[in-house]
């Protein structure tokens, strides 16, 4: 594998993380958020996949952020009868988003991220030593 192979590879990496790292942020920012009307749906979790690319011209395969799809987990309930959403039973629902399961995620994903950066660093430099060994 060349470096500029290399330096592809860990780009794509790069470009995952970050939309992952994306999604995870607007789960975080609507973990307290709760239905608006009656019998409405609060805010549901997102989940990122990741897709296998074949990159024919360089002949690797290269990770790309797949679809974002929806948590389909049960919604959280919560008892406060003074609610406009709330239920004949006083219940409203909740989001399905936990904030440790979302820290997790987040910290995996930067670590990820930090991985593909240094692997990105690293060929750049032996790039850069390669083209001062030629001169």
């Amino acid at each position: 594998m060349d470096l500029n192979t290399a330096m592809k590879v860990s780009a794509s990496g790069l470009h995952a993380q970050s939309v992952r790292m994306r999604v995870i942020a607007e789960n975080l920012a609507n973990q307290d958020s709760v239905a608006d009307v009656a019998g409405g749906a609060p805010y549901r979790r997102k989940l990122v996949t990741f897709a296998n690319e074949m990159d024919r011209a360089m002949g690797v395969n290269l990770v790309s952020p797949g679809r974002v799809q929806y948590d389909q987990s049960e919604f959280g309930l919560q008892y406060d009868p003074g609610h406009p959403a709330a239920n004949d039973a006083g219940y409203i629902q909740t989001t399905n988003v936990n904030g440790l399961v979302e820290a997790m995620d987040m910290s995996q994903a930067q670590r990820s991220y930090q991985s593909n950066l240094n692997a990105l660093e690293t060929s750049r430099r032996m790039a850069s030593l390669t083209l001062d060994l030629l001169r």
